[in-house]
C-alpha cells in the first residue's frame, strides 16, 4: 500500500497548487506581491481558493517592506511573491533588508522554463545568483518532486535560529507540472537546520556571577530580543527589576524594556541619549542581549566601553566577536539564555552590590539632569521634535504601531516616541532603506486591522514608494502618513552642514509634490498644519478618520537631530544640541577632515 493511501496528506498536484498548499499548511494568511507572466500558474492557484489572501502592491520593494513590517509587527513570516527577472531584482532591497535586520521573510519567485534558462530569455536572470548574498538560503527548483520538501525548508530556515529572508526560485513548467505533495510534518528540514537555542549552563552560571560582582553594569539590548518572541521581553523586564540594572537599547531592540521604566536609559548609539551612551562607555560589565555592536552603536571602536568585561548572548555565532571582541560568549536564543540566567540567579542566591549600584545610578541621573534631549519650541513654527511628541501624548493610550522612513524623522521618532512594548516599532535598522515606512506600514496595518498604524516619514524618503498609498486605498488600510516636512534630505543636509563647510550638495527638495492633493489623488484624505496651535486639533482629526491619510507637517526646515556622535568617534565624544558650536564640530571632524559616514 503506497504512502498517498495510507496518508491522505499526501496527495498529487501541481507545482503552482503546491506552492498555494505550503502557504495553508504554514499558517500564512497574507501574501505581498505583483504578478507577471513566470508566476502566472500560481497566481491562477491562488485565484481558486480564499484561505490565503493576496494583497496586491504596487512595486515588488513594496511587497518585500510590507511584508516585514506584517513579520515584525506579528513575529510570523512575512511572505511575497513576484516573478521572474525586474520582479526578483527590485525585491533585493527589501531581502537584504530583513538580512541585516533579522526579519523572517520568503520570498518566492518565478522564473523563466528550466529549458530556458541561460538563454537570455525574456525576462530571465541569475535569482539565485543575485540574491546568495542577500538572504540567509536560496533554492533554484529544478524538479517539481523537490518543490514540497524546498517550501518546507524556506519556511524552516527564514524562522529558525537568526531570522532572516529566504528566496525559492522556481521555474514556470516546474509550477505547471504534476508531483507529489508531502505536508510540512514529514520534512526533514528540521533535522538539516538545527540552530543552537539552550545555551551552555557553564557559561550562564559564569555570566550571572559576573553580572552580580559588577559595580556599574549595564543591559545592552537588541533587536533579538524582540524575535525571540515576547516572552523574552518579559524575562528582560524581569531580570531588570530583580536586579535594578539599567538598560538601553539599539534602534532595533526599542519596546523590549518599557520607555516609562525607572531603569531605562533610552537608546544608545550615534543618535542616543547622553546617559546610555555615557553609561555603556564608563560600565564595568556589559551585558549584550541579542545586538551586534554594530558601527552606529559602538563609535570607536579603540575606545569602545574601554574598561568593561563583556558577555555577548546571540543566537549567530558568526556575530560573536565580529566586530568587538568579548569575555564571555553565549551561543543561544536571548529568550531561553534568560530563562536560564534567571534560574541560576536564584539557585545561587546572587545579590547585586547595592550600594555601588545606588552610587553608579547617581552618576546616570547627574548625566540625565543633562536633559540631552532638550529643544525649544516658540511661536508658531513647528519643531519636529514636537511634532513627534505631540504625536506620542496623542497615541500613547491607543493600539498603535509605529514605522519609519530613515533619517532625521526617524531618529526623532526613536527619541521622543516612548515604546512600551515589542514589537510596536518598525524601522530599517541596519540597511537604512528610504522608502521602507509606508509599505512597512501597509503590511502592518493588514496584520492588526484595528491598529493605529503611522509612518512617521520623511519628505524625501515617503516619495520612493509613494505608489503604495494606491494599495492602502484599495484594502481599506486605513494608515497614517505623518510627514515631517523640512524640504530637505535632512540627515544629508544635516551632515553637510556640520562636516562638509555647509555646502548643501543637492539635499534640498525644490519641487515637492501638494501631499494633500497627492492624499486625493490617491482617494485618501490630506491634511497640512503650519502652525504649532494647530497640531493637536489636526492630529486628533488625523486619528478619527478611518482611511488612509497623509499629514504634511510643516516643521522647522534646518533642525538639527541632537545628540550626535560624529562618525569615528568615541561615546564620550557627543555633541549635544548645547554644545553644537562651530568649533566643537570643528574638533568633532578626524585629523584628516573627513567624515567617516
Amino acid at each position: 500500500m503506497d504512502d498517498m493511501t495510507t496518508n491522505p496528506a499526501i496527495r498529487k498536484m501541481t507545482g503552482a497548487e503546491m506552492v498555494v498548499q505550503a502557504m495553508k499548511d504554514h499558517g500564512v494568511e497574507h501574501l505581498f506581491g505583483y504578478p507577471g507572466g513566470a508566476v502566472l500558474p500560481i497566481y491562477d492557484a491562488l485565484f481558486q481558493q480564499d484561505a490565503v489572501q493576496h494583497i496586491l502592491v504596487r512595486h515588488e520593494q513594496g511587497a518585500g517592506h510590507a511584508a516585514e513590517g506584517y513579520a515584525r509587527s506579528t513575529g510570523k513570516v512575512g511572505v511575497m511573491l513576484v516573478t521572474s527577472g525586474p520582479g526578483a531584482t527590485n525585491a533585493v532591497t527589501p531581502l537584504q533588508d530583513a538580512l541585516m535586520d533579522s526579519i523572517p521573510l520568503v520570498c518566492i519567485t518565478g522564473q523563466v522554463p528550466t529549458s530556458l534558462i541561460g538563454s537570455d530569455a525574456f525576462q530571465e536572470c541569475d535569482t539565485v545568483g543575485i540574491t546568495r548574498p542577500c538572504t540567509k538560503h536560496n533554492w533554484l527548483v529544478k524538479s517539481v518532486e523537490d518543490l514540497a520538501e524546498i517550501l518546507h525548508e524556506a519556511f524552516h530556515v527564514a524562522t529558525s535560529g537568526r531570522p532572516g529572508p529566504v528566496v525559492v526560485d522556481i521555474p514556470k513548467d516546474v509550477q505547471f507540472a504534476t508531483g507529489t505533495y508531502t505536508p510540512p510534518q514529514m520534512s526533514r528540514a528540521a533535522s538539516r537546520y538545527h540552530p543552537r537555542v539552550d545555551a551552555d549552563r557553564a557559561r550562564v552560571r559564569a555570566a550571572v556571577e559576573l553580572l552580580a560582582s559588577a559595580k556599574r553594569p549595564v543591559f545592552y539590548t537588541g533587536g533579538g530580543v524582540i524575535n525571540s518572541g515576547p516572552e523574552a521581553s518579559r524575562l528582560l523586564r524581569e531580570f531588570v527589576a530583580r536586579t535594578g540594572i539599567p538598560v538601553t537599547s539599539t534602534l532595533m531592540g526599542l519596546g523590549a524594556y518599557p520607555a516609562s521604566g525607572e531603569n531605562w536609559l533610552g537608546m544608545l548609539g550615534m543618535h542616543g541619549t547622553y546617559e546610555a551612551n555615557l553609561a555603556m562607555h564608563d560600565c564595568d560589565v556589559m551585558m549584550c542581549l541579542g545586538a551586534r555592536f554594530d558601527d552606529r552603536i559602538t563609535g570607536r571602536l579603540d575606545a569602545f566601553s574601554p574598561n568593561s568585561r563583556k558577555v555577548h548572548v546571540d543566537i549567530d555565532p558568526s556575530s560573536i566577536n565580529k566586530n568587538v571582541r568579548v569575555d564571555l560568549p553565549i551561543i543561544g536564543d536571548v529568550g531561553h539564555v534568560l530563562k536560564a540566567m534567571l534560574e541560576a540567579w536564584n539557585e545561587l542566591g546572587l545579590t547585586m552590590d547595592t550600594g555601588a549600584l545606588a552610587e553608579w545610578k547617581g552618576q546616570i541621573a547627574r548625566w540625565k539632569a543633562r536633559n540631552c534631549l532638550a529643544y525649544r519650541q516658540d511661536g508658531d513654527i513647528i519643531m519636529p521634535q514636537h511634532a513627534v511628541k505631540r504625536l506620542y501624548e496623542l497615541t500613547r493610550d491607543r493600539k498603535t504601531y509605529i514605522t519609519t522612513e530613515v533619517g532625521q524623522h526617524q531618529m526623532w521618532a526613536a527619541q521622543f516616541y516612548g515604546f512600551e512594548e515589542p514589537n510596536r516599532w518598525m524601522t530599517s535598522g541596519g540597511l537604512g532603506t528610504m522608502g521602507y515606512g509606508l509599505p512597512a506600514a501597509l503590511g502592518v496595518q493588514i496584520a492588526h486591522p484595528d491598529a493605529l498604524v503611522i509612518d512617521i516619514a520623511g519628505d524625501a524618503s515617503v516619495q520612493m514608494t509613494m505608489q503604495e498609498m494606491s494599495a492602502a486605498v484599495q484594502y481599506e488600510a486605513p494608515i497614517k502618513i505623518f510627514i515631517l516636512n523640512n524640504q530637505y534630505m535632512g540627515m544629508v543636509r544635516q551632515w553637510q552642514q556640520l562636516l562638509h563647510g555647509n555646502r548643501l550638495s543637492h539635499s534640498y527638495s525644490e519641487a515637492l509634490p501638494d501631499f494633500v492633493k497627492m492624499a486625493e489623488a490617491f482617494g485618501g484624505v490630506g491634511l497640512r498644519v503650519e502652525k504649532a496651535g494647530d497640531l493637536d486639533g489636526a492630529i486628533r482629526e488625523m486619528i478619527d478618520i478611518r482611511r488612509p491619510v497623509i499629514f504634511d507637517c510643516c516643521v522647522a526646515n534646518l533642525a538639527n537631530c541632537f545628540p550626535m556622535i560624529p562618525s569615528g568617534r568615541a561615546h564620550n565624544e557627543m555633541l549635544l544640541p548645547d554644545e553644537a558650536t562651530d568649533e566643537a564640530v570643528a574638533n568633532a571632524i578626524d585629523a584628516k577632515g573627513k567624515a567617516l559616514v
